[in-house]
């Protein structure tokens, strides 16, 4: 496969047969690879022709890549199936355990390790013969004996930096969490013997029994009540890798016993609302998923925050918000639209909801800054604001959930943005 200028692509059933292997690596690293493309990718390198190295990656480029964030992982996934010998040992240094103290260099090598696993763990077993490589293989061996344990890595891990197999592992801790809430005092009465307030109207009533006689004083205290969780889930293009794992969370909220909610409504956007609720009450998390993004026809769209929060507070802010709902807003704030009337909705959100609690995956970030004009508008209207880009961020829920007057980062983000 290293002569390309040999081969005759309409004769050589060889190279088609790797090309289709070559979609497979990448549809394993993560890229929404399907046979239409495959088929596409042949007849594009049979139109195109063969006339170097350079021609035939972009002509498969064009084929395979969709998105920019797809391209790092394109690159490094083509280097390897094709056979870079020197990348494929700088790949194989990518799978051992490592420590990093740089967030930045993780998101860097994101993409190789998917690369790396992709063909390595699955792929190369039974896939066409490749050429023999020249050098010598190396055999590696690695201690993690003293490494930390891979579910308290993935605690902390950046989702979009995950690789395929801890993206799957990622899944199964989330579908263990669990999201208490603290009960609401109603302000109607039920009876109990002890009350801090006399039941008069019960108390005449038993006296009635014996002849006017007050044998004993009712009492009555407050009902207590569970609210709803309201979540409106950003599924816009910059948040596609986020959201889909908050779906699973909120998936694993909707089907859990026991954690004292009403009702969990969900709601998904990105240039239109959906109201995907009655899908995440399917027991199959997949099923469930699936039937969401069937309904929501903008998954990996464009943002539009503030039309999207006006169709929920015009149609549904009245049915799911009157019993004093808590509200996740999970998206990055990264919206173009007018910023006053996104500021408007927002506050019109803030002010029928118990509690207005912010997700925002740009937290993440050390220097964050509160620059974008569409979270400079929202800003002000949340209770609180919080990171949520791995699954530690998650569970932190709880706090926020438990302290009314936990604000996250707000007051501190409030004050960069007043000076």
């Amino acid at each position: 496969m290293t002569e390309y200028a040999q081969l005759d692509l309409p004769d050589d059933p060889k190279l088609v047969q790797n090309i289709t292997w070559f979609a497979r690596a990448l549809r394993k690293a993560g890229l929404p690879v399907g046979p239409g493309r495959v088929i596409d990718a042949i007849r594009a390198v049979q139109a195109a022709g063969f006339s170097g190295r350079a021609d035939f990656y972009w002509t498969l480029h064009a084929c395979f890549v969709s998105r920019p964030e797809h391209r790092a992982v394109f690159a490094h996934v083509f280097r390897l199936y094709w056979r870079d010998p020197r990348y494929l040992e700088h790949m194989m240094s990518m799978l051992t355990p490592t420590v990093r103290g740089v967030q930045e260099e993780r998101a860097a090598q994101a993409g190789e390790k998917r690369a790396a696993e992709a063909l390595l763990d699955g792929v190369e077993g039974d896939a066409p013969e490749q050429p023999e490589q020249e050098e010598d293989s190396t055999e590696i061996e690695v201690d993690a004996s003293r490494t930390m344990s891979g579910e308290e890595k993935l605690r902390t891990l950046d989702f979009e930096q995950m690789s395929t197999a801890e993206i799957a592992e990622a899944k199964r801790m989330i579908a263990r969490l669990t999201l208490p809430v603290q009960p609401i005092q109603s302000r109607r009465m039920q009876r109990n013997p002890r009350g801090h307030r006399p039941d008069w109207q019960a108390t005449v009533r038993n006296s009635l029994r014996h002849g006017g006689e007050v044998i004993d004083f009712a009492r009555k205290k407050n009902r207590i009540r569970w609210p709803n969780l309201v979540t409106l889930c950003d599924i816009s293009g910059s948040m596609s890798t986020y959201s889909r794992l908050v779906l699973h969370f909120l998936h694993a909220v909707s089907n859990a016993k026991g954690q004292g909610w009403a009702r969990v409504h969900a709601f998904t956007f990105g240039t239109r609302l959906t109201n995907i609720t009655r899908h995440m009450g399917a027991r199959d998390v997949d099923a469930a998923l699936a039937a969401a993004g069937a309904e929501a026809q903008d998954w990996e769209g464009g943002t539009r925050i503030g039309a999207c929060l006006h169709d929920f507070n015009r149609d549904w802010s009245r049915r799911v918000l009157g019993q004093g709902a808590v509200v996740l807003l999970i998206t990055d704030g990264l919206d173009r639209d007018d910023a006053d009337a996104l500021a408007f909705e927002m506050q019109r959100l803030h002010l029928s909801s118990r509690q207005l609690i912010w997700l925002n995956p740009l937290l993440r970030w050390d220097g964050f800054m509160p620059k974008a004009q569409g979270i400079r508008a929202m800003l002000p209207h949340v209770d609180s604001f919080r990171a949520g880009h791995s699954v530690a961020s998650l569970e932190a829920l709880g706090m926020a959930l438990s302290r009314p007057d936990d604000q996250g980062e707000k007051q501190r983000l409030m004050r960069l943005m007043d000076d």
